[in-house]
């Protein structure tokens, strides 16, 4: 079963605001090139190819995007 995967008002406005998609997002959750834990948050790198990305989130009973932004 696929986790749902929701997104904070912060992390939509950012998603519009650089121009980063749902499905680059969600690819970067799935198959991600590296992750990592810092302070109780999880942090998802990602080439998408014209970019790389982190998705920071938080993890229980499903995954809430804090944050998304270019690296």
């Amino acid at each position: 079963m696929e986790m749902q995967i929701i997104f904070t008002e912060h992390a939509k406005e950012r998603l519009n605001k650089r121009r980063i998609t749902i499905e680059e997002v969600e690819l970067a959750l799935k198959s991600p090139d590296e992750t990592r834990k810092e302070g109780g948050k999880y942090i998802a790198e990602k080439n998408i190819g014209r970019a790389k990305i982190e998705v920071v989130y938080e993890k229980d009973k499903y995954i809430r995007v804090v944050t998304v932004y270019y690296i």
